[in-house]
């Protein structure tokens, strides 16, 4: 095939990113100054190349790679482009494919439909224009036509221009910016979030600079009354108020859909120039699921749809596979608009392989426990001896070992007994029952900062309603402390490092709980211990090992382990074949709480006295298998939310601490602990409902993960376990950070002149004019105004107006005298 002349710039293993427009059938370059600007009547071409966990888009520089490339290919089709300039773009997608050894990922994007990868790169101005290049369109400075754009979306709002300028194009949940060349108004819904707000903001100073000079008018709903008169007049002349009737804001509960529930897999074949598509199976998904030589379809809907390309797989079912999936889209019956996305066999990116249980890269480290994978890197297996301070210093290492210190801190325990926190004593520490849930209270100093952490943990076989104890208690003791703590949910099991290294390695996990800890059984110890145990331990270090009890017999034992075998007059150590001296180095600190000097058991030279000991010599797993393999993970982080009524978690693809905003809740999914981040200004709903959102997050999750470490953390209070996956961080980029009123100020002292903002002359709330409170049916009045107090909503120049008098004078009228006049206004 040959190249196309709009390639030759791109140099395969460099970084870069471009833009092409298809015009008259053929790829033009799209000026730089105008990437992220798009007409709705005409196609583009993206392309993406940046090195691994590096920032990607417009600014990304053009050099040399030095690691692997991530590469994205794009195509983006406008609502009202031809099939022909359509089917041109998704032509010259395949080729600058081809050109580049079929290793990019490709995307399918739709307007209003695009992936959080697009979106991202035009974080500042992602504008959708009418118009296109074979309809002759004008840029927006030379037209001066007025024009209505609406500014929609978290994040990263999409702008949009409109139509009409029409009230029916508004709705409340967003801001709109209505540009008449000498004026920019920017409305903002009573709804609109912070990032639309903001986003307003800057489309109405870039307008502005287009223009060369106009004023920008800030204006909210129910205050268009108190515009200044000229201001007022040009508004109401375009959007007559008395005309003012908002499109209701669409419930996110009608377009939403459960994310994990509807996955499946199907294998595409052409056999005979037939497509035929078969499904496999649904979720969950597993790597081995995909064969080389094959094309599979994975249906994630509503997200997108991928297609997955075998490395073996011939060059036509590589060069038809996009097509494939469009008559798959065709075949469902599924929206013209739908996100289709077209992978190759190890080019996967994270987007892809979270839709799978499990994910591992050829030639990632192999074995648990001799190396951890975290985010972008290999953290080797530590001991925790080392100077706590670096942790903090280097906080890409703290997050790689999960260690905030070197557990040397102090440390208080306790057990939830009768609904309330009951220390337990200090010869206890590292034992627990798994019917029962603890709280443990851990301090900590660096450079002389007292830190706080709280686990609770979680057994197996205890009650909801201790669950929930522990959990409340937990919030309980935080409060105590203001607020500083950071909060982690800790289930039996799935115990995070530092977890276990305050333990020292001893932590053993017996069966029974509360009852049988203080009501004495029969073969027990006053504190409920049995006074004959069997424990499987597991791990190398101090940080990763932990004993469980097992049922005392041969049948427990496996050649991958070690165990602990104690009887009220002798302990035993049994190492199986596949058990490493590091691991029986742990087994001997497990087995020291016995009391008692182990005699070592090696698989196979068995003596008669420790069969007895277990009841007699049995069967059992002996077979030596390899620890389970490390998963390649990126991190992610996602932006959640139940303000619907409905989880909803949107992700932030290559995300920095600038993506941290204080009104919002993020989950920071880092594979073996979720991460929730709780901003100042979030609401207090999210903020309570935190750790539930979270485990929420955990259920939608298609990889079927479950009660992995929770942590909660507040803003400001980051430990470097956190921080470290942001790469660059600034303790106090959040100080003096200014909101959208703040923002508004700034720009109205920036340009005196220039700016407008709408004054409330001393009251605080909607406002609306006497006319329009005139209104006797109370279902049409404006949303919010009580029918019983319409008076309360006039200026206090209408209030003069209307009452001869102030609202001070007319507060102090007996009712009767209040509603007479309220009818002789006409707003009884």
């Amino acid at each position: 095939m040959a190249v196309d002349p709009a390639f030759s710039a791109i140099k395969p293993n460099q970084t870069g990113f471009y833009v092409w427009r298809i015009e008259d059938m053929a790829l033009v370059p799209y000026p730089k100054e105008e990437y992220g600007k798009f007409y709705n009547g005409d196609s583009y071409l993206l392309y993406s190349a940046s090195e691994r966990g590096q920032q990607a888009g417009p600014n990304v520089a053009f050099k040399e790679a030095k690691g692997a490339l991530e590469q994205f290919v794009h195509f983006w089709l406008g609502s009202e482009t031809s099939q022909d300039e359509a089917g041109v773009a998704a032509i010259k997608a395949v080729e600058l494919d081809d050109f580049l050894g079929g290793s990019p990922v490709q995307m399918r994007e739709t307007e209003g439909n695009e992936s959080a990868r697009f979106m991202g790169y035009f974080r500042e101005s992602l504008r959708i224009l009418q118009g296109g290049v074979a309809s002759g369109f004008k840029h927006v400075s030379d037209e001066y036509t007025p024009l209505l754009f609406s500014v929609k979306g978290k994040r990263a709002p999409l702008i949009r221009q409109l139509k009409e300028v029409s009230w029916k194009e508004m709705t409340e949940g967003d801001v709109f910016v209505l540009d008449t060349k000498d004026h920019i108004f920017v409305w903002t819904g009573r709804s609109a979030n912070r990032y639309e707000k903001m986003h307003g903001a800057k489309l109405a100073q870039k307008i502005k600079a287009e223009h060369g000079g106009s004023i920008i008018v800030f204006v909210e709903d129910g205050q268009e009354h108190l515009l200044p008169s000229a201001e007022r007049e040009k508004f109401n002349s375009l959007l007559n108020l008395k005309e003012k009737d908002l499109s209701p804001v669409v419930s996110d509960e009608v377009t939403d859909k459960e994310r994990s529930s509807e996955i499946k897999l199907y294998q595409c074949t052409d056999e005979s120039g037939t497509l035929k598509i078969t499904e496999v199976k649904t979720a969950p998904l597993y790597q081995t699921d995909l064969n080389s030589q094959d094309v599979y379809i994975i249906d994630n809907l509503p997200a997108a749809v991928f297609v997955w390309v075998g490395k073996k797989a011939s060059k036509q079912e590589r060069s038809e596979s996009m097509r494939n999936v469009q008559a798959y889209i065709k075949k469902k019956n599924y929206p013209s608009s739908t996100r289709i996305v077209r992978v190759l066999d190890s080019g996967e990116p994270v987007e892809f392989k979270s839709l799978f249980k499990s994910w591992k890269e050829k030639d990632a480290q192999v074995g648990l426990g001799k190396a951890y994978v975290y985010g972008r890197g290999i953290a080797k297996v530590m001991d925790t001896h080392f100077d706590a301070s670096s942790l903090h210093e280097q906080p890409k290492l703290a997050a790689e070992s999960q260690m905030v210190d070197d557990a040397s801190g102090e440390k208080i325990i306790y057990r939830i007994e009768d609904f309330e926190l009951a220390k337990i004593p200090d010869n206890h520490y590292g034992m627990f029952f798994s019917g029962d849930t603890y709280v443990i209270h851990y301090k900590y100093l660096i450079n002389g900062r007292e830190n706080h952490i709280i686990y609770f943990w979680i057994g197996q076989r205890c009650g909801q309603d201790e669950a929930g104890t522990a959990a409340l208690k937990a919030v309980e003791l935080d409060t105590k402390l203001g607020g500083s703590a950071v909060q982690v949910r800790v289930v039996q099991g799935k115990e995070p490092p530092h977890f276990l290294a305050i333990l020292g390695g001893r932590m053993v996990v017996f069966h029974g709980g509360l009852a049988s800890a203080f009501e004495k059984q029969d073969g027990e110890t006053d504190e409920g211990i049995p006074k004959s145990y069997m424990l499987q331990v597991r791990g190398n270090a101090p940080h990763n090992t932990r004993a469980i009890q097992v049922d005392m017999e041969a049948a427990s034992l496996n050649s991958n382990d070690t165990f602990v075998v104690k009887t009220p007059s002798e302990s035993f150590i049994w190492a199986g074949k596949g058990s490493t001296g590091d691991e029986r180095e742990m087994a001997k600190v497990v087995a020291d709480r016995a009391k008692i000097d182990p005699i070592s058991v090696y698989e196979g030279q068995e003596k008669d006295d420790f069969w007895e000991a277990i009841g007699g010599k049995g069967e059992y797993a002996s077979n030596k298998i390899l620890a389970d393999e490390s998963p390649d993970f990126d991190p992610r982080l996602f932006q959640c939310s139940n303000a619907s009524g409905k989880f909803k978690a949107e992700e932030i693809i290559e995300f920095n601490q600038n993506d941290l905003v204080p009104d919002d809740v993020m989950v920071l999914d880092a594979c073996t602990t979720i991460y929730v981040w709780i901003g100042a200004e979030s609401n207090k709903t999210e903020r309570e409902r935190a750790m539930q959102m979270a485990q929420e997050y955990l259920k939608t999750d298609p990889s079927g993960r479950k009660d992995i470490p929770i942590v909660q953390i507040r803003q400001g209070q980051e430990p470097p376990t956190f921080t470290g996956f942001f790469g660059a961080w600034d303790d106090k980029m959040w100080e003096g950070q200014s909101g959208f009123e703040g923002v508004k100020q700034a720009m109205a002292q920036s340009d005196p002149s220039g700016v407008i903002m709408t004054s409330k002359s001393g009251y605080e709330g909607s406002v609306y004019p006497i006319e329009v409170l005139k209104e006797k049916d109370p279902e049409k009045l404006p949303y919010g105004v009580d029918a019983t107090k319409k008076e309360t909503y006039l200026t206090i120049e209408d209030f003069k107006e209307a009452f001869k008098m102030t609202k001070e004078e007319f507060a102090k009228l007996p009712t009767w005298k209040q509603q007479d006049l309220k009818k002789s206004a006409g707003i009884f």
